[in-house]
Formats: C-alpha cells, structure tokens, sequence
C-alpha cells in the first residue's frame, strides 16, 4: 500500500505541476490587467487580474509542498513480525526490502505501520482538493453572465445545454468541485483508521482499499482537468473593465475617505461624507466625483479630488507581490 501510494503521488506531483506552469503563465498574461476586487460578492477596490492568479500559484506552491511532505512520510516500509519485535525476522531483512522498493524503514511498528501516517496523507490531498475546487468556484463565478470577466474555454461545436442552444455553462469546474467532494470525503475514513486495536485489527483495511485508488485516482483526473481549464480559459479584460465602471468611481470611495482624514477631517465624518454621496451613486443619481465636487464637506481641492481616482494607486506595488511569488 506504501508504494502504491507513494508512486501515485508522483503522478499526483505531475498534475500539480501542470497546474503550476498554467497558473504562473496566465497571471504573467495577465499582471497589469486590472479588474475590480470583491468582498462578500461585492465590488471593493481594484486589482488585477494577475495578482488572483498569483495568489492561487502562492496557495499551490503550498500544496506542493505538502504533497511532497505526504510521500515522505506514507513511503515507509515494515517486515517486523507479528507485533513488530522482530523475534523470527532480522531488521537487515527490512532494511533490504526498504531499499529495493524505495522505502524508509519505519523506526517502531507493530505488525502495521501506524496508520497516523495515512491519516496525514489523505489530509493534504483533501487540502489540494480544496483548492482546486477555490479556484474552480471563482472561475464559475466570474463566467456569471452578468460579470462575464473569465470562462471556460468553448469548443467549436460544443453543446452548453440540451434545450437551450445560447447556454456556455462552466461544466468543467462544476465538475472539479464534485470532483473535491469526492477526494475530501477519504479524509474522515482515513482519521478514524488511525485508532487501531493493540498492535494488529484489519477495520482499516476495507477503508484503505476504497479510498486509495478512489481519492487518488480521482484527484489526479481533478488535477489535469483543473490545469487544462487554466491553460485554455478565455479572459475578457474589456468586460473587467466595463463592471469596474459600473459604479461610477465607487471603488475609490476609501482613498477619498483617508484624504479627508488627511485634511484635517475626523474619520467619522469622513465616512458619513463619503458614504452619503456614493449612496446617491448607487441609486443611479450621477457621478461620485461630481457629487463630491459639490458637497461643501468635501473640503479637498478639485485637483487633489480627480487625482485620487487614479488606478495606479492600487497597482503600484504589483511587482512587489509578484516577485514574492514568481521570484525577482
């Protein structure tokens, strides 16, 4: 069981990989490219394009790490005897068999390897399960027709629906997400496994036999799909644009806030300032700066006002972010 779980994470390093390379390549594409950052689904402030990626390529360089960790400690081998005492086998008898399949020697086991291990191992794939399904969630929201930003590539001739022949809906990352629930659904089995009688009961052995094959298998097929979706999804930085526009320059409303602040003004009436007039904006009355522009509480000169609608603010540090990620 060690070594086919240690050779299936190999296979499972690949797709992670795959998804690596596709992630670090659209958010390069795609640094500059702003688009409007959202909190609690809502318009926020702006970001770009690129800086998602790269936090989801930060968050897989995570689940690398921990995959790397998971083979390390599942590739163990024991040849101990029937409670781990050696007493008709020799350790070097071990230590060959450890090193003809690749293994380490497990340091104390009873007539199994502690199943602690197993445990730790379904737990990163769950994690990496997660976040395949994070980042097939955003892909599904942002292909919303409403907000239309990103979404699955469509093949020519490809149905979106049996009925209605205009639909191009995200079935491949709706799939993903089944597909994680699938994989986190191992873990559980994979904890209570760990609680075995004195040094031998076979309870987890029909366990291992499922979630095995089934949870690695599984997330490998995820894997693939995922890194296949990134590679070919379609980015519409024109659409970024347009729903950033949507609400007339509300995205600025916090740098207007802290320049008042700034000018003298207290943080509590630099809000309500604020936030009234954006209020006006959201009821479709007109524009923020004009508004703002005509509010005798806005005591900041025109020219400072205009210059805080500027999307440079909140893309200066962009490189300062990738380089933490990609490198320098």
């Amino acid at each position: 069981f060690a070594v086919q779980l240690a050779r299936s994470s190999d296979l499972l390093l690949e797709g992670v990989d795959r998804v690596l390379a596709a992630l670090e390549t659209r958010a390069k594409e795609h640094k500059y490219t702003v688009c409007v950052g959202r909190s609690h689904g809502i318009h926020a402030e702006p970001v770009t394009f690129g800086l998602k990626l790269a936090g989801y390529h930060a968050e897989w360089q995570r689940a690398r790490r921990r995959l790397v960790t998971a083979r390390e400690e599942i590739a163990t081998c024991a040849i101990s005897g029937a409670v781990g005492t050696f007493a008709n086998v020799s350790p070097e008898v071990e230590q060959y068999v450890a090193d003809q399949m690749g293994l380490a020697v497990e340091p104390v086991s009873t007539q199994v390897i502690p199943r602690d291990r197993h445990a730790a191992y379904f737990a990163a794939l769950g994690v990496i399960a997660s976040s395949i399904e994070r980042l097939a969630v955003e892909i599904r929201h942002l292909q919303r027709t409403e907000v239309l930003e990103a979404e699955e590539f469509f093949d020519k001739g490809q149905k979106g629906s049996s009925a209605m022949p205009h639909k191009r809906n995200p079935i491949l990352t709706e799939n993903l997400t089944g597909l994680a629930r699938l994989v986190r659904s191992s873990v559980v089995p994979a904890m209570e496994n760990v609680a075995l009688w004195h040094e031998r009961d076979i309870s987890h052995s029909s366990v291992e036999r499922g979630i095995g094959p089934d949870a690695t298998a599984h997330l490998d097929f995820a894997l693939h799909r995922l890194a296949g979706v990134v590679e070919r999804m379609n980015i519409y930085p024109e659409n970024m644009q347009k729903n950033m526009d949507r609400l007339g320059g509300l995205v600025f409303s916090q740098r207007v806030m802290l320049a008042l602040t700034h000018h003298g003004i207290s943080r509590e009436d630099a809000y309500a300032a604020v936030q009234e007039n954006a209020m006006k904006v959201w009821r479709g009355e007109g524009r923020f700066i004009d508004f703002l522009k005509a509010d005798e509480r806005v005591t900041l000169p025109d020219a400072d006002l205009e210059a805080l609608f500027d999307i440079g603010y909140h893309t200066k540090n962009v490189d300062v972010i990738f380089n933490r990620v990609f490198g320098a």
